[in-house]
């Protein structure tokens, strides 16, 4: 992924996000083909939805932007990894993602 798709791509999931009341992302970084998401959630927010509508919704926005992006036939995987956390503080996961760009 490069520098300018990766601004964008988080640019995007702000601006997605920012007024939700029910989500709060603490942090994010791209890797090669995908993103590490540190976020807060309420215990009722629907994460399988929020998943799909930051896919959805940045997947077009970058190939829009990025015209190279239409030839590949999808734009995300399908799957999706969420993890909870209570083993490790807040700073520890926030370096952990800091810690995935560029790999």
């Amino acid at each position: 992924m490069t520098s300018r798709i990766s601004k964008v791509l988080k640019e995007e999931i702000d601006r997605i996000t920012k007024d939700r009341g029910d989500i709060e992302i603490l942090n994010k970084e791209t890797d090669r083909d995908h993103i590490h998401i540190l976020f807060r959630a309420t215990p009722t927010t629907n994460l399988a939805k929020v998943v799909n509508v930051l896919k959805g919704v940045t997947s077009r926005k970058l190939r829009q932007q990025f015209p190279e992006l239409k030839e590949q036939r999808a734009l995300w995987s399908p799957t999706y990894f969420i993890a909870s956390t209570g083993e490790v503080t807040l700073d520890q996961l926030k370096q952990y993602v800091e810690s995935q760009g560029g790999k």
